[in-house]
């Protein structure tokens, strides 16, 4: 068994999954994340990015293949050691905002903290401070029923980025938002990890997205591809063609 590159902090090989219908999710994906670095996972729908994430992050172990973190294999520990890991050094965001309902926004947003053996005081401080980030510091003391869809997705992005984990991963974190908010908020969270020195792994369709990122891993039916830059028709070719085609 190859131990993988020193300055990656995340690093995968030869990855397999296959889901319980028989459908292949991933079909020997291989990428390393370096420390600090923001990566997109970018595809279609069905492509395997959230497969991917999954695996990467320890919520399901893939079917063949390694992941390591820091050099540690995750592909071999047992439930509880990738539970543990998840919730020290690992964040989540998922497509679709989801909320313990019977707390109120700051104590959503300082559960994963609490969580970890953080007083609730501290917690609470720098819960508020990550959704003042996110401009719904207001929103602190309400439950999750009295936001809007948007506002609940932004406290789950608090929420993930208020521990500082090592590896951040949203899976199409902005999905839920408007169109007009998604730049801010991923503005938001890619300058939060910068600072914080926070890797993250982010899985998106969306283009303008992952032009926000440092680099790009591009996945098609649970392959990796790369991407072909088409070179730009020249406007008196395109009229050619045009005329040829009357």
């Amino acid at each position: 068994m190859e131990a993988p590159p020193d300055n990656d902090v995340l690093w995968a090989r030869s990855l397999h999954f296959t889901h319980h219908d028989g459908s292949p999710a991933l079909q020997g994906v291989s990428l390393g994340v370096r420390e600090g670095e923001i990566l997109a996972v970018s595809g279609p729908r069905g492509s395997g990015k959230t497969t991917l994430l999954r695996c990467l992050s320890a919520l399901v172990p893939a079917q063949r293949g390694e992941v390591w973190f820091n050099s540690v294999p995750v592909h071999t520990m047992g439930q509880m050691t990738r539970e543990r890991l998840r919730r020290d050094r690992f964040g989540w965001i998922d497509p679709a905002p989801v909320l313990v309902p019977e707390l109120n926004v700051w104590e959503n947003t300082a559960l994963p903290l609490m969580l970890r053996g953080t007083g609730r005081r501290r917690a609470k401080v720098a819960a508020q401070e990550w959704l003042e980030r996110l401009d719904i510091g207001d929103t602190a003391r309400k439950r999750p029923q009295e936001l809007q869809q948007a506002e609940r997705q932004r406290v789950c992005i608090a929420r993930a980025l208020a521990p500082a984990p090592s590896v951040l991963f949203a899976d199409e974190p902005t999905a839920p938002l408007h169109r007009a908010d998604r730049g801010h908020v991923l503005r938001t969270l890619t300058t939060a990890a910068r600072s914080h020195g926070i890797t993250v792994v982010l899985a998106t369709h969306d283009a303008e997205t992952a032009s926000l990122t440092d680099r790009t891993v591009s996945l098609l039916d649970g392959r990796q591809v790369n991407t072909v830059h088409l070179p730009a028709v020249a406007e008196t070719e395109g009229r050619a063609a045009c005329s040829l085609s009357a």
